[in-house]
């Protein structure tokens, strides 16, 4: 019951921050729970072997590149995914932060 629980709020975050961000759209709420899910994945697989692999660069910026990472797969899933858009880097850049501060903001209410 949990696990259905994170997946939900997960939807809501990605719903929000898609919400306030005007180069975002998202196609639903389904839409929206496969697209957190798909970049949770993304930053969890792919996202991890970049980090390892740019650590000394992510040290030297004091983890920007960490961030620059998520962006990216962030874009990596609006690439491969139709329901959910990004117009560009600056929006999922936008995107990423304003997802990281709901889904902060949800943490502290479950």
């Amino acid at each position: 019951m949990k696990f259905i629980i994170e997946i939900l709020l997960i939807g809501v975050a990605v719903s929000i921050a898609a919400f306030f961000i005007p180069g975002v759209q998202v196609n639903g709420f389904g839409s929206a729970i496969i697209a957190g899910i798909l970049i949770g994945l993304a930053n969890a697989t792919i996202g991890t072997i970049l980090r390892l692999l740019t650590f000394p660069i992510n040290l030297m910026t004091l983890g920007l590149m960490s961030f620059i990472i998520t962006v990216l797969m962030v874009l990596l899933v609006d690439h491969y995914m139709a329901g959910f858009n990004t117009s560009g880097f600056i929006a999922a850049l936008i995107f990423a932060v304003v997802l990281s501060v709901v889904k902060m903001i949800i943490g502290i209410f479950k």
